[in-house]
């Protein structure tokens, strides 16, 4: 699929508070889709455990099996406001995570893409951290294929699946050039892993990196009690791109946006005459990523 040559994404740094309905949860994803739509963006990207906030609907503390059980409860009307809202805004929604439980029976922390076509794409995370395995029981998934879309193909990581540099450049060599990070952190610590690993594969693989993270505090849901995110967009560090290698930020802890216009010939340029040439210069005669095929 032939891509467009500039690129303009959106990521949310997305409040977790309590929500007294459905409806109310639906207005503010709405919200953020039609200020996107307002500055004509290509993508807009929403953080991982999006739809934590449904189950404060309940105002009451739910155990772990509980809450999986009441979170399914909202699945098809999360997918249907998404896919709904891919069209009618015309955006492309890297829509988050969602807890659901595959063919298995078994919970996967899945990473749905709703494009402005109608289609729908899934990507369940590779890595669960110990706290969703711990927790929730998360397994993680065994494939991580690129998303054609309108721009070209993307990535989708999500949050600790950008720690593991072999992902991204599966995704790379896959043709993808913007990678997506939906993320979930509790403390600055866990906020600064993602972000500090996800500069790294910029300048590893001569590509753009868009985060989405979330803040507040939701003190009744299991596991999501404290947030810490400040959404961005990354570049590789050499002279065609931003400065510091951010080409948009968002304040730490504040619910805003982050709006940045990515240009794909310029990554072209950047790998074939940049100051460095990580992916021309890599020594494949000495090592080599192979993605294992079931």
């Amino acid at each position: 699929m032939k891509s467009q040559e500039n690129v303009r994404v959106c990521a949310i740094n997305f409040d977790q508070k309590k929500f007294h309905s459905f409806q109310e949860f639906k207005n503010k994803i709405e919200y953020f889709l039609q200020a996107a739509a307002d500055y004509q963006c290509d993508f807009i990207l929403f953080p991982e455990f999006v739809t934590m906030p449904l189950l404060s609907i309940d105002d009451k503390r739910l155990s772990a099996s509980e809450s999986l059980a009441r979170l399914s409860d909202y699945t098809q009307p999360y997918l249907e406001l998404m896919k709904e809202g891919a069209q009618k805004f015309n955006l492309n929604i890297i829509g988050g995570t969602h807890l659901i439980a595959n063919a298995d029976g078994r919970m996967q922390n899945i990473a749905f893409t709703f494009l402005r076509d109608g289609t729908v794409h899934s990507q369940a995370k590779i890595h669960p951290t110990p706290s969703e395995v711990d927790v929730w029981q998360v397994v993680g998934g065994d494939e991580l294929p690129v998303i054609q879309t309108d721009c070209g193909p993307i990535g989708v990581q999500v949050c600790y699946d950008s720690e593991f540099p072999e992902l991204t450049r599966h995704q790379i060599d896959q043709g993808a050039k913007i990678i997506f990070v939906p993320y979930s952190t509790d403390t600055r610590h866990g906020h600064l892993r993602v972000r500090h690993c996800c500069q790294a594969r910029t300048i590893e693989n001569q590509c753009y990196f868009v985060l989405s993270g979330n803040i507040g505090n939701l003190p009744k849901v299991h596991n999501m009690d404290i947030n810490y995110a400040q959404s961005c967009v990354l570049t590789p560090c050499d002279f065609p791109f931003a400065r510091d290698g951010v080409a948009a930020d968002t304040e730490a802890n504040i619910e805003m946006i982050a709006i940045a216009d990515l240009n794909l010939a310029t990554l072209d340029r950047a790998r074939t005459s940049g100051t460095v040439r990580n992916l021309k210069d890599r020594r494949l005669d000495l090592y080599s990523v192979n993605w294992k095929s079931k």
